[in-house]
C-alpha cells in the first residue's frame, strides 16, 4: 500500500503541474494577441535571444557540419558512397541537428536568463510591484519574451544551418578532398524546401517552449535565492526534454508518409 499511496501522490503531483502550466499557457498566449502591447519590451528580448545567442549557435553550428562531414566519410568510405557525405550533411544539418543544437543552445543561455530575471523579480516583490502600478506582468514580462522566442529561433536556425553546410563544405573541399562545384551541386541537387521549412518549423516550437519554461519557472518562484536557482535549473531542463519531445513528434508530422 505504501508502493501505490507513493504512486499516487507522485501521479497528482504531475496531474497538478501539468494544470498549472496549462492554465499560464492558456493565460500567456492570450496577452500575446491582445492589447497594450509594449514593443521596447519586445524589441530588448529580440535583440537579446537573437543576436547575443547568434555566436554560441554558429559556433555550434559550424563544428557540428565539420564533425558530421568527417564523421559521414569514416562510415561511408567503407561502401564507396563518398558521393553522398553534401547530401547527407544538408540533410541532417537542416532537418535535426540545426534546430535542435539550437533550441539547446538557446534553452541553456536564455531560459536560465529569463528564470533567473523573472525569480528575482517574483523573490524580491518586483512582480507584485507591476500589479500595484496597474501593469500586468503577463503583458510586460511574459508576453515579449514569447513572442521574440517565437520570432527569432527560426531566425537563428536559418543562419545556422547555412554556417554548418558550410561547415561540411570546408571538411569536404579543403580536408577530404572534394571537387567543390560538386559538392555544391550534390548539396542542392538533394535539398528540397521541406527540409529547410520543417526545421524552421521546430525552431519556432523550440523557441515558443523555450520561453514559456524561463517565464514559467522563474514566474512561480518560491523561496530565495535557493528557489531561483532551482527554479532556473528547472527551466533549463523542462526546455530541453520539452525540445527533444516535440523534435520527434513534428518530424512524424512532417516526414511520416516519406
Amino acid at each position: 500500500m505504501g508502493f501505490l499511496a507513493a504512486t499516487g501522490r507522485a501521479f497528482l503531483v504531475f496531474l497538478e503541474a501539468t494544470g498549472k502550466l496549462g492554465l499560464f499557457t492558456v493565460a500567456a498566449l492570450s496577452h500575446c494577441i491582445r492589447p497594450p502591447f509594449y514593443p521596447r519590451q519586445i524589441m530588448r528580448q529580440m535583440i537579446d535571444i537573437g543576436y547575443y545567442s547568434l555566436p554560441v549557435v554558429g559556433l555550434t553550428a559550424l563544428f557540428t557540419g565539420m564533425v558530421l562531414a568527417l564523421q559521414s566519410y569514416s562510415g561511408f568510405s567503407r561502401f564507396q558512397a563518398e558521393g553522398a557525405i553534401a547530401t547527407v550533411v544538408a540533410l541532417s544539418v537542416t532537418r535535426e541537428l540545426g534546430p535542435v543544437l539550437g533550441g539547446l543552445m538557446v534553452a541553456g543561455r536564455i531560459g536560465a536568463a529569463m528564470a533567473a530575471e523573472i525569480g528575482t523579480m517574483r523573490v524580491t516583490e518586483q512582480i507584485d510591484a507591476l500589479s500595484t502600478l496597474s501593469t500586468n506582468p503577463f503583458k510586460y514580462l511574459v508576453a515579449p519574451r514569447l513572442l521574440a522566442g517565437l520570432a527569432m529561433l527560426p531566425l537563428l536556425v536559418l543562419v545556422a544551418d547555412i554556417i554548418g553546410v558550410f561547415g561540411g563544405f570546408l571538411v569536404g573541399v579543403y580536408r577530404l578532398n572534394f571537387n567543390p562545384s560538386s559538392y555544391i551541386n550534390r548539396t542542392w541537387e538533394f535539398l528540397e524546401p521541406i527540409d529547410v521549412i520543417s526545421g524552421l518549423v521546430k525552431a519556432a516550437v523550440f523557441g515558443f517552449m523555450v520561453s514559456l519554461m524561463g517565464c514559467y519557472h522563474g514566474y512561480h518562484s518560491r523561496g530565495g535565492a535557493q528557489g531561483v536557482g532551482a527554479a532556473t535549473t528547472n527551466a533549463v531542463v523542462s526546455a530541453s526534454i520539452l525540445i527533444l519531445v516535440w523534435n520527434y513528434l513534428i518530424t512524424g508530422i512532417f516526414f511520416s508518409t516519406k
